[in-house]
């Protein structure tokens, strides 16, 4: 029987990529750290499935050009190379641990500038501002870009879920099958993009029956309930209100990552499971131990991607 490893054909297997809001480095730039990180974790954890992961075709849907045009809109800066060389810093720090035992909570209380407030903060006030109308105010002083998603007066929903979507349904044409890892705000544009696979008339007779294989979310926000109340399908009747086209979804929360601070899914969307339109929701809480610009980010994509949970999810699936 062929290994894994002696795999050098291509694959029918495709991971796309949806990478969440604030400033990126580039399509390309994102990618190679991105896979680079999601290799590392592999060939330390599970190096008898390197080959499977190299013979993955691998995509990644962009729209970090829109999100930069928002931000810069409202007199942020950015500086491309520092950012491309600090994330590189991050992931070459992260590939000096060897050990996936290492990533737990005696390394990460070491980290400089850890701190639970932001969660803590988030936890306690996202309740009280969403009861009177306050919480998108908020979002939009703190995140423009994920604020702007959700205003009905702007195209930057329209044209972000088009990105996802295009890339999403190239692979579903070609019938690959499919993980679909999303970080952050990605998450809620992916979210969306499968809801109108499975329910919008335009697309459902071509995609409605579509799957993904495995759907990752990291640092995800959509256990938050005023993100909810803002989804696609969220006022449909039962049967229409929820995606039904993934078969497994994995949801991987940091400590203290406060995009994520409702870091549990499974009990949001058990009616999913309930009304049989998605076979598992797993939730992971994990440790990210990721060092941005010397202080600790557990928001970190690149944090994400090699930790010991999300490499285990890709080796898993990969069998």
């Amino acid at each position: 029987m062929m290994t894994l490893d002696e795999l050098s054909g291509p694959s029918n297997r495709s991971l796309l990529l949806v990478h969440g809001r604030d400033f990126k480095p580039g399509s390309d730039n994102y990618m190679d750290l991105s896979i680079a990180a999601l290799r590392a974790g592999i060939e330390r954890d599970y190096p008898g499935h390197v080959g499977g992961f190299d013979a993955l075709q691998k995509h990644i849907a962009w729209y970090g050009d829109l999100s930069e045009k928002i931000l810069l809109g409202h007199g942020r800066k950015y500086d491309v190379d520092l950012d491309i060389g600090d994330r590189r810093n991050a992931l070459n720090a992260l590939r000096e641990i060897k050990e996936r035992k290492r990533f737990g909570i005696r390394q990460y209380d070491c980290l400089p500038g850890k701190s639970a407030i932001p969660e803590f903060v988030v936890n306690l006030t996202a309740p009280v501002l969403g009861s009177v109308g306050l919480a998108m105010p908020l979002l939009g002083s703190v995140a423009k870009d994920f604020a702007a998603y959700f205003d009905a007066k702007l195209d930057f929903a329209d044209k972000a879920r088009e990105r996802v979507r295009t890339k999403l349904c190239e692979l579903m044409d070609r019938d690959e099958r499919i993980m679909l890892m999303t970080h952050g705000t990605g998450s809620v544009i992916a979210y969306d993009v499968l809801w109108q696979l499975s329910h919008d008339p335009s697309l459902s007779d071509q995609y409605g029956n579509k799957k993904v294989e495995c759907w990752v979310t990291l640092g995800s926000p959509l256990g938050d309930s005023n993100v909810q109340k803002r989804l696609l399908g969220t006022k449909e009747k039962t049967g229409e209100r929820f995606p039904a086209n993934v078969i497994s979804w994995h949801n991987v929360a940091a400590e203290d990552d406060y995009t994520c601070h409702d870091n549990t899914l499974a009990d949001d969307f058990k009616k999913m499971l309930k009304q049989h339109l998605v076979s598992a929701v797993h939730d992971y809480r994990i440790f990210n131990l990721a060092v941005r610009y010397g202080k600790s980010n557990p928001h970190s994509s690149i944090g994400y991607y090699i930790h010991p949970r999300t490499s285990k999810i890709i080796s898993d699936w990969l069998e």
